[in-house]
């Protein structure tokens, strides 16, 4: 018994402890303007540019070409800058915020539990949110422009879960990713970080290295082409399982620092 009682301590969750978690999650959303309305006004700035760029095409090209044209915007990719500032978003929530949530006498366990809970409250918005202007730009043939921004290749053009599901899970990936990486600078410093990037390049680097020894890059190729949007993304579950879970048996040793 004395056995797993560490273990079962870690999972237990008690009325007080649901509530230190919420508090949490409130005190992660208290700030709405970075959280909420910026992630919003920078992805309306980044379709206003693209649509600029798209009317741009739009009268530059003969009306016979422009169909043609506008097929490119599927592969544009200014939509996954939303994902680089909710990257950002992941590391403010734990690093501006563990130190006044210990304050509050809130466990590192459910500051880590309040973060997540927070990181999928955020990714259902705002899926839901993309998923829906992904079907208005459809609705409208790309604003009237024949443009890409929801509607590229990389988030699928399927039905409206199938669309969620692809922004959800990349939301939860690039929040888990930046959330590990605040409890690694707060637990090692820069060391940490430096540490973590160069053994993550180099196991890209032996990961191409390997395909192209091998001479695969081909079937690398057809794997992609074979698994679509929603089979691709789907792996990106198993690196954002590793760092939650890494970033929460991390946190369990971190000190806040000034």
């Amino acid at each position: 018994m004395t056995a797993i009682a560490p273990e079962a301590a870690i999972l237990r969750t008690t009325p007080a402890s649901a509530q230190r978690t919420w508090r949490v999650v409130r005190l992660a959303l208290v700030n709405k303007w970075s959280t909420v309305w910026t992630p919003i006004m920078v992805m309306a700035f980044i379709w206003l540019v693209n649509y600029v760029i798209w009317w741009i095409i739009y009268v530059a090209t003969p009306e016979s070409g422009r169909a043609k044209a506008m097929e490119g915007t599927e592969w544009a990719g200014g939509g996954f800058y939303i994902f680089v500032y909710m990257l950002i978003v992941g590391i403010t929530v734990v690093s501006a915020t563990f130190p006044f949530a210990l304050g509050y006498s809130v466990t590192r366990r459910d500051f880590w539990f309040g973060a997540s809970l927070t990181f999928l409250l955020l990714s259902v918005g705002y899926a839901i949110g993309f998923s829906v202007l992904s079907f208005i730009e459809e609705w409208t043939n790309g604003w009237g422009l024949g443009g890409h921004l929801f509607t590229s290749v990389y988030f699928s053009t399927g039905g409206f879960f199938t669309r969620f599901f692809v922004v959800f899970v990349m939301l939860l990936f690039v929040f888990f990713l930046g959330a590990a990486s605040a409890t690694l600078f707060m637990r090692w410093r820069m060391a940490g970080l430096l540490v973590a990037g160069a053994v993550l390049a180099i196991v890209i680097v032996g990961l191409v290295a390997l395909v192209t020894f091998t001479q695969s890059w081909p079937a690398v190729g057809t794997w992609f082409a074979d698994m679509g949007p929603v089979g691709v993304v789907a792996w990106l579950l198993v690196p954002t399982v590793i760092s939650a879970l890494a970033g929460f048996f991390v946190l369990r040793r971190a000190t806040p620092k000034s």
